[in-house]
């Protein structure tokens, strides 16, 4: 795995991506597996929130969103990035903020292949995730645990 993870980094840098390591690529599929385990927590705090304690949808969403984001950076801050900085109020507070870009990202990118190119939801909604992932990865990288 780690030849192959080593020749896909290299092929990439032959690409124009110098700044593209096999330490980045490791830090990015663990940034997705962080991704998918709040995914879960995502959908599994906003189903209890709406469908058990029966709050309003939108709100019941928001939990779920705040729920994940929060775990998210956790896992990201010591299995992703290792971050050692001592100022964590404010580390999560900009891994919030980028996630609330990444959110607004996302739903663009919905709405636009949706309105415009006429895309499937679903179709739609695996491009939004990709890009965003994409932003939410890169930013997280150059500013939140720079």
């Amino acid at each position: 795995m780690q030849a192959q993870l080593f020749i896909l980094c290299y092929s990439l840098r032959f690409c124009m991506f110098e700044w593209i390591t096999v330490e980045i690529i490791n830090k990015f599929l663990r940034f997705g597996i962080v991704g998918i385990s709040g995914m879960f927590l995502d959908f599994g705090c906003t189903a209890l929130f709406k469908e058990v304690v029966k709050i309003q949808k939108y709100v019941a969403n928001g939990i779920g969103f705040v729920a994940a984001a929060t775990s998210n950076y956790f896992l990201n801050r010591i299995w992703t990035f290792q971050s050692n900085n001592p100022e964590m109020v404010q580390e999560y507070g900009s891994f919030l903020f980028v996630s609330i870009i990444g959110l607004g990202i996302n739903t663009l990118i919905l709405y636009l292949t949706i309105k415009i190119f006429h895309w499937n939801f679903y179709l739609a909604k695996c491009l939004a995730i990709g890009i965003t992932m994409i932003w939410n990865f890169t930013a997280n990288l150059l500013i939140t645990f720079a």
